[in-house]
C-alpha cells in the first residue's frame, strides 16, 4: 500500500483538528474509498475494535491492515454520525478525544488520538443494538400493570413460573457453564437483554466459589476496579474486600438481577450436534440428571478454574496433609507445624502470611523470579489515574475507566506501563533492595512493564504486597529455591538436594488454560481444535508467540461454533461481559454477524 495523506492540520484547536479528521474518515468511508480512510491512519497505528466492526475483539496495525479490515466489513457495517462528546484535549503532541456514531445494526463509542501524521489509536466499541436496547432510563419497565385484571398473577408468581419452566418446558439459548463473578455478570447482561439463559454452578450457594477459598482471602484490586455491571457497590464498601463479603455480594446480586441460577449443578459432558445446530449438555442437578439443548455455551470456569496439581515422586508417602492452594482451608489447624508453600505468587504469598500469623514455621519454595508491587504505589501509580476516589472525583466514572484502559493497544502498553513501574521501583527501591537481599528473585517483567502485561500475558508470576513480602524480607517466611524433585515420608526435597520438612504441603502451582474444561466436558478434539485461552502472543516467558493482538479466545468467537470463554477479573467481567452479550443477544435476534478475522490457533495448551 503506498497511499499518501496531508498530514493533519497542527494549528487550530484540539476540537478542530478532531472534527477535521472525523469529516474526511466518515467521508471516505461514505465513498466506501477504503483507501483514502486507512491514509488517515499514522504508519504506526492501531484500530482496536471491540465487536462494532468486527463482530468479534480484534486490534488491527497499520494502514495496509485497516485497509483490509475496512475492505471486508464496510458495507454492510455502513458507518456513520461520528461526533465527538467532549471537548477534546491535547498533550505531548496527542490529541485525544471521546466519540460516538452509528452502524446499520448498533450505537458505538469510541477513542481517538491523533498525531500530526494521522491517527495513532483509534478504538470502536458497540453499546447496544437497534431496536433491542436495555429497558432502562427512559424505557425501564412499569413493574405493575395498572388496571383491574381477573387471574392476574404477581412478580413472585411470574417469577416461580419461569423458573420451573427453564430448563425443563423452554430450553435456554445460552448456558453458562460457573456461576462464579464472570458467570454472574454475563448472566446479568444477557438478562437485561431478553436472552434466556442458565448460569450453571456446581456449589450450593451464588458467591461459594470465593467463600469456600482460604478464610484471610481479600480482594488484591480496589473497589473502583471491582465494580459489577449495573449495580455499583455502596460508597462505604472496603477498599479491599474480604472474599466472605464479595461471596455475599454476589449471592445478593444474583437474585436482585434476576440471574437464571442453578446451584448444585454439575455438567458431567457437552457435545456439539452439527445437524440440530445446537449444544446437548447433560447436568446432574440435585441428583436429577438432566440434557439442556442450547445454542451456544460459554465457558465462565474462570482464569482461577482448574488447578494445577503437580505429580511429584514420593506424594503418596507424604504422611502429612498436602493439597492445591485452592483447596488450602485455613491456616488454623497448623500452629506449630512445620508448613512448606511451593510457589511465590499471590495465592503463596497470602497463605504463607496466614500461616506464619497463627504460628507455623513457614518455608516458600521460589521455583522462578516474582514480580512484586507494594499496593499503596499501585493503588497510586499505577491504578489512581482510573480507578480511585481522586479519579471519580476527576470525573472519571467506571465506564470511562474502563474505555481508557480498553483503548490501549496490547502492542503499545508496555510504553505506557514502562514509566509507571521505574517510578514505582524508585519509590520503594530500599524495600526491594531489602528483598532481594533475602534472597528474593525478583523481576519487573520481561520488558519492565510490570504487573499488567504480566497478567495479561500469562496470568502469573507477580505478587501485590500486602504485607507478606515484609515477612519475607525479616525472613520470617523463609526462602527455598529451586525444583521440587520428590517428596519423602516427612520432607520436600529439591533438585539440589535441599530437604525441607513438612507437616503440610501447600502447592500454590498455579491454573491451567480455560480449555483444559474443553478437554473434560467436550473432548480433547474440541478442546485443541479451540486452542490455547489467554496471552497475546508477545513472545515473552509464557506467553509464546507469534502475536495474536488479543487475548486468545476470550469474549469472542472460537474456532468451535457456539463456543465461547468468559473469565478475568471483575475488572473485565463487568466490561468484557457487554460485548459478549451483544454478540450473543445478535445471533438470538438474528442479526447477521459476519466474523472478520477470526482467531487462528497456534497454541493447543
Amino acid at each position: 500500500m503506498t497511499q499518501t495523506v496531508d498530514r493533519i492540520e497542527a494549528t487550530g484547536s484540539p476540537q478542530a483538528r478532531v472534527d477535521a479528521w472525523l469529516s474526511r474518515f466518515e467521508s471516505a468511508l461514505a465513498a466506501r474509498d477504503v483507501e483514502a480512510a486507512a491514509a488517515l491512519f499514522a504508519v504506526d497505528s492501531y484500530w482496536r475494535d471491540l465487536v462494532a466492526f468486527t463482530w468479534t475483539i480484534k486490534t488491527v496495525e497499520g494502514r495496509d491492515e485497516v485497509a483490509g479490515m475496512l475492505g471486508d466489513c464496510l458495507d454492510r457495517i455502513d458507518p456513520s454520525g461520528f461526533r465527538t462528546t467532549e471537548t477534546p484535549t491535547e498533550a505531548d503532541g496527542v490529541t485525544e478525544a471521546w466519540l460516538e456514531f452509528e452502524t446499520a445494526t448498533g450505537r458505538a463509542k469510541g477513542h481517538l488520538r491523533l498525531k500530526d501524521e494521522g491517527a495513532w489509536t483509534l478504538l470502536t466499541s458497540l453499546r447496544e443494538l437497534k431496536g433491542f436496547e436495555e429497558r432502562r432510563n427512559d424505557q425501564r419497565p412499569k413493574g405493575v400493570e395498572h388496571g383491574v385484571v381477573r387471574g392476574r398473577k404477581s412478580w413472585a408468581e411470574k417469577r416461580e413460573e419461569e423458573q420451573t419452566r427453564l430448563g425443563y418446558e423452554q430450553q435456554p439459548y445460552v448456558v453458562v457453564i460457573g456461576g462464579g463473578q464472570g458467570g454472574i455478570a454475563l448472566g446479568a447482561r444477557l438478562r437485561q437483554l431478553d436472552v434466556p439463559t442458565l448460569v450453571l454452578e456446581r456449589n450450593q450457594r451464588a458467591g461459594d466459589s470465593w467463600r469456600k477459598r482460604y478464610k484471610n482471602l481479600c480482594l488484591h484490586d480496589p473497589v473502583w476496579y471491582d465494580h459489577l455491571p449495573y449495580l455499583p457497590f455502596p460508597d462505604n464498601w472496603p477498599v479491599f474486600a474480604p472474599k466472605d463479603k464479595i461471596a455475599d455480594w454476589l449471592e445478593m446480586y444474583t437474585r436482585l438481577m434476576e440471574v437464571p441460577y442453578w446451584t448444585s449443578t454439575e455438567v458431567t459432558s457437552a457435545s456439539w450436534d452439527e445437524e440440530k445446530q445446537q449444544w446437548l449438555v447433560t447436568v446432574i442437578r440435585e441428583g436429577e440428571e438432566l440434557v439442556l439443548t442450547p445454542r451456544h455455551v460459554v465457558f465462565a470456569t474462570g482464569m482461577s478454574g482448574k488447578p494445577n496439581l503437580p505429580s511429584f515422586p514420593g506424594m503418596d508417602d507424604f504422611e502429612g496433609d498436602q493439597h492445591h492452594s485452592s483447596q488450602h482451608p485455613g491456616p488454623d489447624s497448623y500452629a506449630g507445624k512445620k508448613a512448606v508453600v511451593v510457589g511465590s505468587n499471590n495465592s503463596a504469598h497470602d497463605i504463607c502470611a496466614a500461616l506464619w500469623e497463627h504460628g507455623a514455621d513457614v518455608t516458600m519454595v521460589q521455583r522462578s523470579s516474582t514480580h512484586v508491587v507494594k499496593s499503596d504505589s499501585l493503588m497510586d501509580l499505577g491504578l489512581g489515574d482510573l480507578y480511585s476516589e481522586r479519579a471519580v472525583r476527576s470525573g472519571v466514572t467506571t465506564d470511562k475507566a474502563d474505555m481508557i484502559f480498553a483503548s490501549i493497544p496490547y502492542r503499545i502498553m508496555p510504553q505506557f506501563q514502562i514509566p509507571v513501574y521505574d517510578a514505582i521501583r524508585e519509590r520503594d527501591k530500599d524495600f526491594y533492595a531489602r528483598l532481594e537481599a533475602a534472597g528474593f528473585q525478583h523481576d519487573w517483567g520481561d520488558d519492565g512493564s510490570g504487573l499488567f502485561l504480566k497478567y495479561l500475558r500469562r496470568g502469573s508470576g507477580y505478587y501485590i504486597d500486602v504485607g507478606a513480602s515484609e515477612l519475607v524480607a525479616d525472613g520470617k517466611i523463609k526462602l527455598a529455591h529451586g525444583q521440587v524433585d520428590h517428596l519423602t515420608r516427612d520432607a520436600v526435597v529439591l533438585s539440589d538436594g535441599t530437604e525441607l520438612e513438612a507437616d503440610v504441603v501447600v502447592y500454590a502451582t498455579g491454573y491451567g488454560s480455560m480449555n483444559g474444561w474443553v478437554a473434560d466436558l467436550v473432548g480433547q478434539e474440541t478442546a485443541d481444535l479451540v486452542g490455547k485461552c489467554w496471552g497475546l502472543g508477545s513472545g515473552t516467558t509464557k506467553d509464546p508467540g507469534p502475536w495474536e493482538g488479543e487475548q486468545r479466545n476470550m469474549w469472542k468467537p472460537t474456532q468451535q461454533e457456539g463456543l465461547w470463554f468468559h473469565g478475568g477479573n471483575l475488572h473485565q467481567s463487568r466490561h468484557y461481559s457487554l460485548y459478549l452479550a451483544l454478540q450473543l443477544k445478535a445471533r438470538y435476534e438474528g442479526i447477521p454477524t459476519p466474523v472478520y478475522g477470526l482467531q487462528e490457533v497456534h497454541h493447543k495448551s
